[in-house]
């Protein structure tokens, strides 16, 4: 028998923040019982091309928890975050009610498991600034832009109207230069739905991402002062679409949703030269 040169990991695929599979943001989450070097997780991110692969490791407490774009690391991934919690309950990988991950850039980030499948993320609340309005912003989104903020590292645009929201049509190549890790619009919203949203991320790989948890750690708080309310519905008004329920907490934002398991099965990843 031939020497094996090969990872054996098991992979799966989950749409986060829908209770039905094809909606809401696919996540890849990748298992490991021990650490696996940076290249070979930003290989397999940039293979699995999805907005995002979360990378799991069960050998620590709290458990390891990173994510790729296929192009770079991120600080933050709500999604996937909420796609790892679902793959580690539903899978039978951890019998409590709360996972506490451990993260690189945003500490310790905790999951519950609510009713009807419903999970809860307990995240850092972003930190907004005043953002001074310009033509160059208009002229890049192919919208009007009526006030706008800057948070750690995504830049809202608020627009007059969620079908504006829904009709922007950014000019990706202008927005990648910006120094932003996305631009995010967003509109009041209607009915039952506090507010709107799309977020745009060229700068990271993903010309627009379906549904953005961790955009929503800045969303949660502009529109928290806006409307005056702490707990908000959101829905992210991309081609496949997602709902969020946000909750602002003092310095935490606490995000619940549903997923639901597309896809599982086993990856080989060629071991590296040391």
């Amino acid at each position: 028998m031939g020497v094996v040169d090969h990872h054996i990991l098991p992979l799966y695929q989950v749409d986060a923040f829908s209770e039905n599979v094809f909606e809401g943001n696919p996540a890849a989450v990748c298992i490991l019982n021990e650490a696996l070097d940076v290249a070979s997780m930003q290989s397999i991110a940039a293979e699995n091309n999805l907005a995002e692969t979360a990378f799991v490791r069960l050998d620590t407490q709290p458990y390891g928890l990173r994510w790729f774009t296929p192009t770079t690391e991120v600080a933050l991934c709500g999604h996937a975050t909420l796609a790892s919690a679902h793959v580690l309950f539903s899978e039978g990988l951890v019998t409590a009610d709360r996972i506490d991950f451990q993260s690189l850039q945003s500490g310790v980030l905790s999951v519950k498991r609510e009713a009807e499948g419903r999970y809860t993320l307990d995240f850092p609340a972003d930190r907004l600034e005043p953002y001074a309005l310009s033509n160059v912003l208009m002229e890049a989104i192919g919208a009007p832009v009526i006030d706008a903020a800057k948070g750690q590292t995504d830049l809202i645009l608020r627009l007059d109207s969620p079908k504006s929201v829904a009709l922007a049509s950014p000019d990706f190549v202008a927005i990648k230069s910006w120094p932003f890790r996305g631009v995010i619009v967003t509109a009041k919203g209607e009915g039952e739905i506090d507010f709107v949203s799309r977020f745009f991320g060229p700068a990271v790989g993903v010309d627009e991402d379906p549904v953005t948890g961790s955009a929503h750690t800045s969303l949660s708080v502009y529109w928290a002062e806006h409307l005056k309310k702490t707990n908000l519905s959101a829905y992210q008004a991309s081609k496949r679409g997602g709902s969020l329920i946000c909750e602002l907490d003092g310095a935490r934002v606490k995000l619940s949703g549903n997923a639901r398991l597309y896809l599982k099965g086993e990856i080989y990843v060629p071991h590296r030269k040391k």
